[in-house]
């Protein structure tokens, strides 16, 4: 059955405001997905988009919620949104593991005496290299994606299953990439990563050095000592200005692995391996990882919808028509001209409906006796009514509404479609199957067609049944129709 009233209420009054991202996202799916196999039947979603008071772009976000909605699209983008949180969570956990790893690594066992830059390639090297080719990226095509940022599409890409599947995570790159933000979004995913992975090191740095005794030195063929003063302070010039503490040259000359040096000295070199790590690694990251969630976050929130964009152009003139109809641009055919004056329907709003589908003239419409209250929508013979009364349920749902059906005539499809359709305008629904007119009832030519009226209401039955309708919304008695609209009318 299509969406709930209450569905409709909601959605009328502020189509996908709390959730621009996931909003835009959907329009850019449905855009996919009719460019790849064809438009989608969406004259029920037009018609309700119809009635918004908003401009094109917001009309085209509440088009696609609704179809999404039917189509069982959003469940898969919610899916895949899980899934992808769930990777990325699985990737800081290994980032952690990692992080713990190269530190204790790069330390060994106490066993031997650590060199000093061995350590610190071990520590920085990779991270340094990523950095680097980072900040090189910036000369490539903005939408390139680097790094764990690659990682992690590409896992969340191999849990899409099916045509649509597929087309959801190519739905969210296509969003990124024209909002600015794809770049940014994958460089904070990175960044954090490795910030996990650093900050992880640190913390089993400290831990290691606070609980074991480690020999730190350093050990060449080539180079003689002095060289080894000048990369010391080098490299801990700039830890030195966040307040880590520097060998002094002394103790780098003595760190030879020729001499023993004292506890002080070695408490000199784990504070200079960890100011490195801090100012070489942390740092950096920390405010590579703030600044591409803050341009991430700045993108995201200058999206907009493109109606120029192949998929979305054709749907201008039918959402946001040029000129409005004023009714009948020609005569009506005199074999369609229908039997009852079309009514007023301004005030099917909230009211209790009855209207008729395609009655033939045996049939006398409307049925006497109708309490008052009942708000009569006519016998709908053409499609000009059918989308009048449409557009008149769509500004507000009918508190009930009964549909009277000629139960003698076979069910066809876009009979039970339109009923589908006009029941999620009404908070309840009832169908009446007329079998045959009042006046056949005790003759006996309508005993003859007793048997074969019967067989068509059963197939009637079996139809709405199958379209979703409860069993006893589907009535046959003259009097329980109208009694059931007039209990529902106060």
């Amino acid at each position: 059955m299509p969406p709930s009233p209450s569905r409709d209420s909601e959605f009328l009054a502020g189509p996908a405001a709390p959730h621009p991202l996931r909003a835009h996202w959907l329009a850019e799916l449905i855009r996919l997905r009719e460019t790849h196999w064809g438009p989608l039947d969406d004259a029920d979603a037009v018609r309700r988009v119809r009635q918004l008071d908003a401009g094109l772009p917001a009309r085209i976000l509440a088009r696609a919620d609704l179809l999404a909605q039917r189509e069982n699209l959003t469940p898969m983008v919610d899916a895949w949104r899980r899934h992808a949180r769930g990777i990325l969570a699985l990737l800081f956990a290994l980032a952690l593991i990692s992080g713990i790893g190269v530190a204790l690594g790069a330390l060994g066992d106490g066993s031997r005496p650590v060199n000093v830059l061995w350590a610190l390639g071990a520590l920085l090297g990779l991270h340094a290299l990523t950095f680097l080719l980072w900040l090189a990226s910036f000369l490539l095509r903005p939408s390139a994606v680097t790094g764990l940022g690659r990682l992690w599409l590409w896992a969340t890409r191999k849990l899409s299953r099916g045509p649509d599947g597929a087309l959801v995570p190519q739905a969210f790159l296509n969003l990124l990439a024209r909002a600015g933000a794809l770049r940014w979004l994958f460089g904070a995913i990175s960044h954090l990563l490795w910030l996990t992975a650093l900050c992880a090191a640190l913390a089993a740095l400290l831990t290691v050095l606070s609980t074991a005794s480690y020999r730190f030195i350093w050990a060449t063929t080539l180079l003689a000592p002095d060289t080894f003063v000048w990369l010391t302070q080098a490299i801990g010039w700039l830890p030195a200005h966040l307040s880590f503490p520097m060998p002094d040259a002394a103790v780098i000359r003595a760190s030879d692995g020729a001499q023993t040096l004292s506890a002080d000295a070695q408490v000199q070199w784990s504070l200079w391996l960890i100011g490195v790590l801090v100012a070489y690694g942390i740092l950096p990251r920390l405010l590579a990882g703030a600044l591409c969630v803050a341009a991430a976050l700045r993108a995201l929130r200058r999206l907009r919808i493109d109606p120029s964009l192949a998929g979305f152009a054709p749907l201008r003139d039918r959402l946001e028509p040029p000129a409005q109809s004023l009714g009948i641009d020609r005569p009506v055919d005199p074999l369609h001209e229908p039997r009852v004056g079309a009514p007023s329907l301004a005030g099917l709003a909230g009211q209790p409906v009855l209207l008729g589908l395609e009655l033939p003239a045996d049939l006398a419409w409307p049925p006497a006796g109708i309490p008052a209250g009942i708000q009569l929508a006519g016998n709908l013979d053409t499609r000009e009514e059918r989308n009048r009364v449409l557009d008149a349920l769509a500004q507000a749902a009918a508190s009930r509404l009964l549909i009277a059906c000629d139960a003698r005539q076979t069910p066809d499809r876009g009979t039970l479609s339109l009923i589908a359709e006009l029941s999620a305008h009404a908070q309840a629904t009832r169908v009446w199957l007329i079998t045959a007119p009042a006046s056949d009832s005790g003759s006996g030519t309508g005993s003859d067609a007793a048997s074969g009226a019967g067989a068509r209401a059963a197939l009637w039955r079996e139809r709405l049944l199958a379209l979703g309708l409860a069993a006893d919304a589907i009535l046959q008695t003259p009097t329980a129709p109208l009694a059931w609209l007039e209990s529902g009318n106060g």
